[in-house]
């Protein structure tokens, strides 16, 4: 009876753990409610890619706000879309609006769009001395009593208006911080300007923000070339990108920019870059449940804690020392890398740290093409991701010598194609070193062998990947995570 109480009560504190867990993750993500985001862009060309992207998959998202902010490399004046260039945009957007909505009922009114469009701090690199429309529409947000939701507030440029919006709600409302705090969820494509470090972190390190700093995000940006391993790179190359986003797709794909020339390994019409992407690819509900934990994975890249509740890239480097202050171009490990010459191509440490991020674009790709064909085709005409039901709890406690038998027969697609599953051990989220043997890989009930050998309280991250033979083939998981006890 000792051993069943204790057993119980083991089970209770791991399942505690899941859903009380320190790294600010929700259990809302486990019930599909889609995530509170504010983008914030500073309108480089490869934001204005990010944005036809951003726009397409809106409907997963509940979108709160779309900021023009600054960089280090782009203010107004200096290398400037200019205020406006936000309006193309969601005018291209309403044009297919209505065949989106065919798709997915929670594709956001372009009105609605436009109301939350804002242009926040944009004079300077890193300026936050001025309110702005932007920055108020950031602490208006935040401040709202009626709506205590989690919100990701996403730096594409620099998060100086961010940090203005911080900022005033520490000048005027600082008995309401650690309330604010709580509802803040931060991912920024590098730290394009110096704000994070000389106020954000300093002001509010203190609540614990769960933070990413992204460098992973160069997998698909300009120099992905050196990046992305050749089976993958066909889904960036000219004749992928023409065929499935450019040609026959309406008005908002049509904005998408690609290589106007050819220029070295690049052809005419091969993809550009989304370096931003990441920071919203993070926030789609695939079934991997990244956004549980920033070191699990997802889209958007994987991440670990490198101080307070800041994850940055998992550096492969033996003995590796993270910097203290920004995490940026002329610091983080794989820009200084690939600034030394070393590829995933001659360099096997380059081709594991970006690996987070690249190991998902054919189905990262398949998928924005299937949303640019909603953009003109009918629902019964298109694609739609299949739905991936696994018959057991998504996190498991098991022994050693276990043997646990999934299902994932409750599968289905929602265009009757017919599926094909793979199982698979993601070993990079796991605690447990080695690698456990299953049977059934490609079935759609698969038996996970627990190895002897696992200590208790480490753990085995199992995916269970479903496909369609829709065309273009979409994609979908779900992670089961199985921690083992003694």
């Amino acid at each position: 009876m000792k051993n069943q109480i204790l057993r119980g009560l083991f089970v209770l504190a791991t399942l505690f753990f899941f859903i009380l867990c320190p790294y600010g993750c929700f259990a809302q993500y486990a019930k599909k409610e889609r995530p509170r985001v504010i983008a914030t862009t500073d309108g480089e060309i490869d934001d204005q890619c990010s944005m036809v992207r951003f726009l397409l998959y809106s409907n997963e998202f509940d979108v709160a706000g779309i900021i023009l902010s600054s960089s280090q490399y782009h203010w107004r004046g200096h290398d400037w879309a200019g205020d406006n260039w936000l309006d193309g945009y969601v005018d291209a957007y309403e044009k297919v609006y209505s065949n989106l909505v065919q798709h997915d009922e929670n594709y956001p009114a372009p009105e609605y769009l436009r109301s939350v469009t804002f242009v926040g701090n944009v004079t300077a690199e890193g300026e936050m001395d001025s309110v702005t429309q932007g920055s108020q529409h950031i602490v208006n947000v935040l401040l709202d009593t009626m709506d205590d939701r989690p919100i990701w507030l996403q730096a594409w440029g620099g998060p100086n208006t961010i940090a203005r919006a911080l900022k005033t709600i520490e000048e005027q409302y600082p008995d309401r911080m650690e309330e604010v705090a709580k509802k803040i969820r931060l991912f920024m494509i590098w730290e394009q300007d110096s704000t994070y470090q000389a106020y954000i972190r300093p002001h509010w390190g203190k609540y614990n923000i769960l933070t990413i700093i992204s460098d992973q995000f160069e997998a698909i940006a300009y120099r992905w070339k050196k990046i992305v391993p050749e089976e993958c790179q066909s889904y960036l190359e000219a004749e992928w990108i023409e065929k499935h986003i450019l040609k026959g797709h309406g008005p908002l794909c049509s904005l998408y920019h690609v290589h106007e020339k050819n220029d070295g390994d690049y052809k005419k019409g091969d993809f550009l870059s989304e370096g931003d992407s990441p920071s919203f690819l993070h926030n789609i509900i695939t079934g991997l449940r990244n956004m549980e934990h920033p070191d699990w994975g997802g889209w958007g890249g994987r991440y670990v804690r490198v101080y307070e509740n800041v994850f940055i890239d998992p550096v492969p480097e033996i003995g590796y020392k993270y910097p203290n202050g920004r995490w940026y171009a002329n610091t983080a490990w794989g820009c200084t890398m690939l600034g030394k010459g070393f590829t995933s191509f001659n360099n096997q440490m380059v081709r594991d740290y970006y690996k987070s991020i690249w190991r998902w674009i054919p189905a990262i790709q398949n998928d924005f093409a299937a949303r640019a064909d909603w953009c003109v085709k009918s629902y019964d005409e298109a694609n739609h991701p299949p739905v991936v039901k696994v018959d057991s709890p998504i996190n498991i406690v098991a022994e050693p010598g276990d043997v646990i038998n999934l299902s994932a027969k409750k599968s289905y697609d929602p265009d009757g194609n017919e599926l094909s599953f793979y199982w698979w051990q993601y070993k990079e989220a796991d605690s447990y070193e080695g690698e456990i043997e299953i049977k059934g890989k490609k079935a759609s009930v698969a038996k996970i062998f627990i190895p002897k050998d696992v200590e208790a309280g480490e753990t085995i991250h199992v995916i269970c990947e479903a496909t369609d033979n829709g065309n273009p083939p979409l994609t979908r998981y779900q992670r089961i995570v199985i921690t083992v006890k003694n």
